[in-house]
């Protein structure tokens, strides 16, 4: 990004960091994020996004966004996912396998439900 050199190019700029913002919290929009850190991959992360990307299609669901993050610190606790859906706190879950992702997907993408048991303290 270019420097800003005038305080309308920095309002300018503010102003769309606030749409981009405004647009992610809209209701209706989920996000779910897989942790793809070298950790991740090694404990089976790849099968986590796949089964993820899998069941959007087999359901065909909409609204959701499907993106991927490095390693976020806690290894042991790897295949990591992530959700967010509009304006509520984030909410990470271990040891995602694809039989846990199903259950995710239903109760906490479909529902907005968390699924107690894989939820991690953060």
């Amino acid at each position: 990004m270019p420097a800003i050199k005038s305080l309308d190019e920095l309002k300018r700029v503010r102003e769309e960091a606030l749409q981009k913002k405004q647009m992610k919290a809209a209701a209706g929009n989920i996000q779910v994020i897989v942790a793809m850190g070298t950790c991740g991959i090694a404990a089976g992360a790849r099968d986590t996004m796949k089964s993820v990307l899998s069941f959007i299609e087999a359901n065909n669901l909409s609204g959701v966004t499907v993106t991927q993050t490095g390693c976020i610190g806690m290894c042991e606790q790897e295949p990591i996912l992530q959700v967010v859906i509009g304006e509520t706190p984030k909410v990470v879950y271990g040891k995602v396998n694809a039989e846990v992702v199903e259950q995710i997907m239903k109760q906490h993408v479909q529902n907005g439900m968390p699924v107690k048991d894989y939820v991690l303290p953060i």
